[in-house]
């Protein structure tokens, strides 16, 4: 059984990107963050925090990547942002959406963004190599 954690739309303002102007203006960031568990019921069944996922401590954390200090690549956010969903156990697989609505490209775009997809084994695989 497997269930799932979702916190869509998040927005945050931050200074990333590969272009000095990014950096000095900033801009929004938008992050999607679906999380896998095992099964939840115990969670459904106690109404207990401790048997599920703290959403506000996964936003928290993400909000710290976003706000912190300036990254290029949105590569670079989306795989810190993994990092972040891999610290809670109950977690075993992440899908993680960075959004840049605004990303300087001369013409109409909604957005430019990259999403990756990691079971907890192929993260712990991906970390080995870095």
């Amino acid at each position: 059984m497997q269930d799932k954690m979702i916190l869509k739309g998040m927005r945050f303002y931050g200074f990333h990107g590969n272009l000095p102007a990014e950096k000095a203006l900033g801009q929004w960031f938008q992050i999607d963050a679906e999380l896998t568990m095992d099964d939840l019921s115990k969670a459904a069944a106690t109404d207990a925090l401790e048997h599920t996922l703290n959403y506000a401590a996964l936003y928290a954390g993400i909000k710290i990547i976003m706000q912190g200090p300036s990254v290029n690549l949105l590569e670079t956010l989306a795989g810190r942002i993994m990092d972040v969903c891999f610290e809670f156990y109950k977690v075993t697989a992440a899908r993680v959406r960075v959004e840049k609505p605004q990303a300087p490209l001369g013409g109409p775009l909604e957005y430019a963004a990259i999403e990756m997809f990691r079971s907890r084994q192929e993260w712990q695989e991906t970390r080995r190599h870095d």
